[in-house]
């Protein structure tokens, strides 16, 4: 028995998360059904995070345990030609240690979310980012991001069907910033409760659009009542960047 570490990329729009849903397609479903007809194995792919219906991801890690053997590249190959026309592309194969695991030996996640700002509609980006027509203040939604960084008690950002045991985190950063008519969010954590992303960004974005002051984010986060959020931002604007593991650059 072989563990493989996969890289994943992916466009999250057709399916209903990346974790098998019994109401709908799901990005784990559709590299399972690759990796059986592969190797003829009944396999289960594990991951590093869940991402929502319509969530994207840049580079997922992911792990499955293969007993016929294969060159990691070669395993690779065949799989991206058996993932078409599905919108997934294993971008990255290697051979791991047993003990390796894609979620639980992770040490850290990175998520950016993208905004478009500007009123004309999109095209090419359109279910990659949110369009926000009205101006957003980036510099002004910085401010209020930072007191979100640090270890805090999240239930304001936290959906109400989190499974997660505490509502404390570590965020480690928050960081927004302007590019053009895009807005970025940038956020890393060892680990995230569910919608936490979106519900920061939604409220920040209440700051960007002058309707909330930049202090009102501290307040939300310190009533640890989610009545206090603003809302969820909506999940096309958000991708899974990167996950961290002991010993990797």
């Amino acid at each position: 028995m072989t563990r493989f570490a996969l890289t994943l990329e992916f466009d999250g729009t057709p399916f209903m998360g990346l974790q098998r849903q019994p109401h709908g397609p799901s990005v784990q479903e559709s590299v399972e059904r690759a990796i059986r007809a592969v190797t003829g194995e009944e396999v289960t792919l594990h991951s590093a995070g869940r991402t929502d219906t319509g969530v994207h991801a840049l580079a997922m890690r992911s792990h499955v345990d293969i007993e016929k053997p294969f060159e990691p590249f070669r395993l690779m190959e065949a799989l991206n030609a058996l993932l078409r026309p599905d919108p997934i592309a294993v971008t990255g194969c290697q051979i791991v240690p047993d003990e390796w695991h894609a979620r639980f030996s992770c040490t850290g996640r990175a998520y950016e979310y993208r905004i478009v700002n500007r009123r004309a509609p999109l095209t090419l980006e359109r279910n990659r980012a949110w369009q926000v027509p009205q101006p957003l203040d980036a510099e002004a939604m910085h401010r209020a991001a930072q007191a979100l960084v640090g270890r805090h008690d999240f239930t304001t950002f936290r959906s109400a069907h989190c499974q997660a045991a505490s509502p404390v985190k570590t965020l480690d950063r928050l960081a927004v910033r302007r590019a053009g008519d895009e807005v970025l969010i940038a956020a890393e954590a060892r680990s995230f409760l569910h919608h936490q992303v979106r519900s920061m960004v939604g409220c920040l974005a209440l700051v960007g659009m002058g309707r909330w002051p930049v202090g009102q984010v501290a307040s939300a986060l310190a009533a640890r009542d989610r009545q206090e959020l603003g809302f969820n931002a909506p999940p096309h604007g958000l991708y899974f960047v990167k996950a961290t593991y002991p010993g990797e650059s």
